[in-house]
C-alpha cells in the first residue's frame, strides 16, 4: 500500500495522525516497512507567509524489555528483532505465560517439547542458548537450584497477543 500524508505546512487531521500511529506500531512489530520519499514543495504564494508550526510527532515507544508476539512468532528487544529457534521461542512464551511459577525439567519437556522421553539436560542447553541470544542486560530465565527454571522476577516481557 502507498499512503501520501503531508507532514509540513498543513495541520494533520486526527485520522491522518491515527494512521501514522498504526503504521508505527506495524513497523515496531516487524509487520511492515516505511519508505519516506520527499516531495517537492509547492511554490510559495506571493504575499505574507501564513504562520505554521512544524508538526511534532510523538517519539515511537520502544519497549525496554522483550516483546513477544505469539501470532507472528517474533521476539523484539529494544526495537530489534531477536532470532530464536522454534523451541527457544516456545520456551520463552511458555515461561512468560506462567510468571513466578517454577517448572522442573521434565515439566518443561512435557509442556514445551510435547514429550518427556528426551534427556532432561536438553532443557539446560535451550535455556543457555536463549539467555545468550537475549543478552546479559535482560534477565529472562532464573534457575531455581535443585528444582528447575522460571521466568525471572525482573523480566520485562510483554506478551502482545493472547
Amino acid at each position: 500500500m502507498t499512503f501520501t500524508v503531508p507532514l509540513a505546512g498543513e495541520s494533520m487531521s486526527p485520522h491522518a495522525f491515527r494512521l501514522l500511529e498504526v503504521v508505527r506500531d506495524l513497523v515496531e512489530h516487524g509487520e511492515g516497512t516505511v519508505t519516506i520519499t520527499p516531495t517537492p514543495a509547492p511554490a510559495p504564494a506571493p504575499g505574507p507567509a501564513p504562520f505554521a508550526e512544524p508538526l511534532a510527532l510523538p517519539a515511537p515507544h520502544v519497549h525496554a524489555g522483550l516483546r513477544v508476539s505469539r501470532a507472528s512468532r517474533t521476539v523484539w528487544r529494544a526495537g530489534e528483532q531477536v532470532e530464536l529457534t522454534r523451541l527457544e521461542f516456545d520456551l520463552l512464551a511458555f515461561l512468560a505465560e506462567n510468571p513466578r511459577r517454577v517448572f522442573t525439567r521434565l515439566q518443561l519437556l512435557g509442556s514445551v517439547w510435547g514429550y518427556e522421553h528426551a534427556v532432561a539436560r536438553t532443557v539446560d542447553v535451550h535455556v543457555r542458548r536463549l539467555r545468550a541470544k537475549i543478552g546479559d542486560g535482560v534477565p529472562v530465565v532464573t534457575t531455581v537450584y535443585g528444582v528447575g527454571y522460571r521466568l525471572a522476577d525482573d523480566a520485562n516481557v510483554e506478551l502482545l497477543d493472547p
